[in-house]
């Protein structure tokens, strides 16, 4: 049976989980931001499949079906908010629903 290596996998699940974290802290747009929060996402599951593959469990692919679903109802939240947002104050900047209080 082949062995998965390690360490590229989980290299790569955590360069795309830093990529998407400073997606989140440096944008400002809306919809990029639900992107790179989507990257993040699939970073986890990226991880969970190496690991799952490399004990040779099921548990990892069992994961990564709840993480899709988690950002299928993810994305469908958000762009609801988005378009919420986007019809009352006609941008998608982040600072601008500071406004939205009380």
């Amino acid at each position: 049976m082949l062995t998965v290596p390690l360490l590229q996998p989980l290299l790569l699940a955590v360069l795309l989980f830093a990529l998407g974290l400073t997606g989140v802290l440096v944008r400002r747009n809306f919809v990029f931001i639900l992107m790179s929060i989507e990257i993040m996402l699939n970073a986890a599951g990226l991880a969970f499949i190496v690991a799952a593959t490399r004990w040779g469990q099921a548990d990892g692919q069992v994961m990564f079906a709840f993480i899709l679903v988690l950002a299928a109802s993810e994305v469908a939240v958000g762009l609801a908010l988005i378009l919420r947002i986007r019809h009352r104050l006609t941008t998608l900047d982040a600072d601008a629903a500071d406004l939205l209080r009380g």
